[in-house]
């Protein structure tokens, strides 16, 4: 599989096959050398049926719409109730 991979939660599932993930990138500042916490959101295509609050593992793929470019892969773990 080529392409980037990201874990994070889904955030929303108001859309029919798409689902918005947010992603927390944490990196070191090159001078400061303090961890920043950046969150991103994708929209994923989603043919699992992921519900919000689930952590999903998404992948990069070719366009399915102007917006989404990423995939739902798996399901890492479940939402609590």
């Amino acid at each position: 599989m080529n392409g980037k991979t990201f874990v994070g939660k889904v955030t929303s599932t108001k859309m029919q096959k798409t689902v918005v993930v947010s992603v927390e990138i944490t990196k070191r500042h090159p001078i400061y050398k303090k961890t920043l916490r950046n969150t991103r959101k994708f929209k994923a295509r989603d043919e699992m049926g992921v519900k919000m609050g689930d952590t999903v593992k998404i992948i990069e793929t070719s366009p399915f719409s102007k917006d989404v470019t990423w995939k739902v892969t798996e399901l890492v773990e479940s939402a609590k109730k």
